[in-house]
């Protein structure tokens, strides 16, 4: 097919471009789950132990419903946020290999030669469907070389693979939407949180009776879940994701079909007939709201979710050693809520992170567009137009995670009769996350200064801390591997003390590279 022509030379060329971060996350992926088998199998080692510390509602919110007692079971639902990481990773490599490349201008150069229309999409495609298979097959071979059944090994491994297949659909069908790469990766991204969210919501509402039990049948988080690898291995549900994975794929092809290269399906909304933007500050707000509109709402419904869930964590036993030590590693230091809110409250760091680096990237987008050069040929000065970016980049941060603080003390303040005690605690909770978010958005910066064409390795920060939280909240981990991580610095709020000493430290860190950055910045070539 015509449509089709150059797609092998192309997937070289994604290879080429994705050869050492592609092996990279599959490896880390199967190690960390292979590794959670001898680790939980000896923190856990009864059936009744496994139960007792699953049947939680805070657990069922972050990771979903155990299907059953056995090893294999016990640490594929322990792994229940994995998945989600892989949909991420898929849809944004989906993303970089296609919206990116028309934004960019190199989709239309590499039209010029002999590739067909389809061409991109289809490379993009199959070279991160490969790469999920891959992580499948090693997964499988990984859980079943720890004594797992291997149909059970075979079905978390398509678990892995399928919701990273269809949110790599998603991603493709993203890409069409719209012309900028940082709106393609917003609604990607929303559509994932959303079905996190759909899958915690409706898992929880049904662990507790409660009216909202079919909030999760709308979720693809929850179809690969409900996959149940070494319990029913519903095979089945593999054909479900596969199929919606097909239709979206089919989606994404027929929407490119309708619009020009280079150009999104949905119109650029056009400025007012008259009237002057009188400062980069007034620029960067027209282009930063949306953004931060959205993550602030998302913020706000996950506050709302764990505050209202917070309350079932004190029902653990608690003088079971190993259910305390667990609370423990993910951050807590005084009673089994205050552990639980203070992993979430990591968590919810984490994800204040990818909106910091994502809005800090921005200044990117505006560069390789050609949009900010006009600014600059006005009286603006490079440091004036990047200030009015970071701005969003490091207070919009501040915001979402005020309002995931406040929405979080009103919930579990309520649940309790204890609003005006709980709220200022998880107010400061939550903003005690901002020193380790700006030392991420301080290396984005950084790398953009210095090595403009390498930005998008900025999400590495954020994805690395991650990878660094989901092991050490379940696994002995070296402590300077965890010191690589700056969350890991903070003061485990709400419930322990809180030294200034890493605080400062990690502030200084963001301060002298973040300078370090725009320096960088000031003294390259625009654009570059």
């Amino acid at each position: 097919m015509k449509s089709l022509a150059g797609t092998g030379g192309l997937i070289r060329l994604i290879l080429r471009r994705d050869r050492v971060v592609l092996p990279l996350w599959i490896v880390l992926l199967v190690a960390i789950s292979v590794s959670y088998v001898q680790e939980y199998g000896d923190l856990f080692p009864t059936p009744e132990s496994r139960v007792k510390y699953a049947s939680n509602a805070g657990f069922i919110t972050l990771y979903g419903e155990l299907s059953g007692p056995s090893l294999g079971e016990f640490v594929t639902w322990r792994l229940g946020f994995v998945p989600v990481m892989v949909g991420l990773i898929s849809l944004l490599t989906i993303i970089r290999h296609t919206r990116v490349e028309e934004e960019t201008g190199r989709r239309e150069l590499l039209g010029a030669t002999v590739v067909g229309r389809h061409a991109q999409l289809a490379a993009a495609l199959i070279t991160v469907l490969g790469a999920n298979l891959a992580l499948a097959v090693l997964l499988a071979l990984g859980m079943h070389s720890q004594d797992l059944p291997l149909a059970g090994s075979v079905a978390i491994g398509i678990v892995y693979a399928g919701t990273g297949w269809l949110f790599a659909a998603v991603g493709a069908v993203a890409a069409q939407l719209t012309a900028s790469a940082g709106t393609a990766r917003g609604i990607a991204i929303g559509v994932l949180g959303g079905a996190y969210v759909l899958r915690a919501a409706g898992d929880t509402s049904a662990h507790t009776d409660g009216p909202l039990a079919w909030l999760s049948y709308l979720s693809p988080i929850a179809w690969a879940q409900r996959i149940h690898p070494y319990a029913d291995n519903r095979w089945w549900l593999a054909v479900v994701l596969l199929a919606a994975t097909v239709l979206l794929v089919v989606t994404a092809v027929s929407l490119a079909v309708r619009r020009d290269v280079g150009a999104g399906l949905l119109p650029d909304r056009l400025g007012p007939a008259d009237g002057t933007l009188g400062s980069p500050l007034a620029l960067a707000w027209r282009l930063h709201r949306g953004l931060l509109a959205a993550w602030t709402v998302g913020f706000a419904l996950l506050g709302l979710l764990f505050g209202g869930v917070a309350e079932g964590v004190g029902d653990m036993m608690r003088d079971d050693p190993g259910i305390q030590e667990m609370f423990q590693r993910m951050g807590g230091a005084a009673g089994l809520i205050d552990s639980f809110l203070a992993g979430v409250m990591t968590l919810v760091g984490l994800i204040a992170s990818a909106y910091a680096v994502q809005a800090t990237l921005r200044m990117r987008v505006e560069e390789s567009s050609g949009r900010v050069e006009p600014v600059l040929a006005t009286a603006t000065s490079r440091w004036q137009w990047a200030a009015s970016h970071l701005v969003f980049s490091l207070l919009g941060p501040a915001v979402a995670l005020l309002a995931a603080g406040v929405a979080e003390g009103l919930a579990y303040g309520a649940a309790i009769g204890d609003v005006g005690g709980q709220l200022p605690r998880l107010v400061g909770a939550a903003l005690t996350q901002l020193p380790a978010v700006w030392v991420l958005a301080a290396i984005t910066i950084a790398i953009f200064g210095f090595f403009p064409q390498a930005s998008m390795a900025s999400w590495a920060g954020p994805t690395v801390c991650i990878l660094i939280g989901l092991v050490s909240a379940g696994v002995s981990t070296a402590g300077w591997i965890r010191d690589i991580s700056p969350f890991t610095h903070l003061p485990s709020l709400p419930g322990g003390s809180v030294q200034a000493g890493p605080l400062i430290v990690l502030l200084a860190i963001a301060v002298v590279v973040g300078f370090a950055g725009l320096v960088g910045l000031r003294r390259r070539d625009l654009p570059a």
